[in-house]
């Protein structure tokens, strides 16, 4: 009897444990989520009242009608979910024939080839700026522009086309990071598999997407949120890439500066950058909500943790 109780002590006791510790990782993350939401609601009223911690006295949406308009909400978040949602798809269909390449396949220089896709997580973006923009400033495949036009090349900014190019060629935005988790999952597949379809006739490329492909829709839906969100948030690619075309990020950088003119007083500046902070990640929010549970199944099951 003792030792039973000794147990239930035992195990109570982890519960509680896992509980509190569960809970008070939740509030580190999600107080200034939470932080952001009151300030954005509150009124000029509360601005300066101290008493108010969370629920704001005279609560409005004056604060996100206002940044609505001054960010161009509806055109910008079209945009943004348009070169999101295809970047998702384009990196994820080739980062995932690369990531089969790396795994299944074996040919000279691979192991060099690999490292160099490694590199690419470690090395920051900002060390290639001026190439990558020179590069679709002036786009010439093979000199073949500047061949029978005589023009140095094709300005490629302000479209979506340096997107797409850097999707279907897997050179896009953490796209070493997704051929890894590929690379990953393709390698714990069972080999009987390929060679079962090899036996049916089937080639490499049909092998791929009628035998592997199908069964790496753990990897397939990490890799698909994943790329979603980061293209969602980034700034750096669509500020050098883009400069007419409005995006979400681009807006919310230059919103300061937008509220600093229309209102000089700085704490409701301050509260309207934040309600603008809420606009932009409430899509991502929601986008959560619908595909929480793929997305953790797809982080148990892929490379992530192989």
């Amino acid at each position: 009897m003792l030792v039973t109780a000794a147990g239930k002590i035992k195990a109570w006791s982890w519960a509680l444990f896992r509980t509190v510790l569960v809970m008070g990782i939740g509030y580190v993350i999600l107080y200034p989520i939470l932080l952001k939401i009151s300030l954005a609601l509150r009124g000029k009223e509360d601005i300066y009242d101290q008493t108010i911690i969370w629920f704001p006295k005279h609560a409005t949406l004056d604060n996100l009608a206002f940044v609505l308009d001054k960010m161009n909400y509806m055109d910008a978040l079209l945009n943004t979910i348009g070169i999101s949602a295809m970047a998702a798809v384009l990196q994820t269909a080739s980062c995932a024939l690369a990531g089969y390449g790396f795994a299944r396949l074996k040919y000279p220089g691979q192991g060099l080839l690999f490292m160099l896709v490694v590199f690419t997580i470690i090395v920051p973006p900002q060390t290639i700026m001026i190439p990558t923009y020179m590069h679709f400033r002036y786009f010439d495949p093979l000199g073949l522009v500047e061949l029978f036009t005589g023009r140095p090349g094709v300005s490629l900014l302000d479209t979506h086309w340096p997107f797409v190019l850097s999707s279907i060629t897997a050179t896009g935005l953490k796209n070493g990071l997704y051929i890894y988790i590929f690379k990953q999952f393709f390698r714990s597949l069972p080999g009987e598999l390929e060679e079962a379809a090899l036996v049916d006739g089937a080639g490499i490329f049909k092998t791929f997407y009628r035998v592997m492909l199908p069964n790496a829709m753990p990897a397939i839906i990490t890799v698909v949120l994943f790329s979603f969100v980061w293209q969602y948030n980034d700034s750096f690619y669509v500020s050098m890439y883009l400069t007419d075309t409005k995006v979400l990020s681009m807006q919310l950088a230059s919103l300061p500066g937008l509220l600093a003119a229309s209102s000089p007083e700085y704490m409701l500046t301050s509260i309207r950058l934040n309600a603008g902070t809420v606009l932009v990640i409430i899509p991502l929010m929601i986008f959560y909500l619908f595909l929480q549970k793929h997305f953790v199944e797809g982080v148990e099951r892929s490379g992530i943790v192989g």
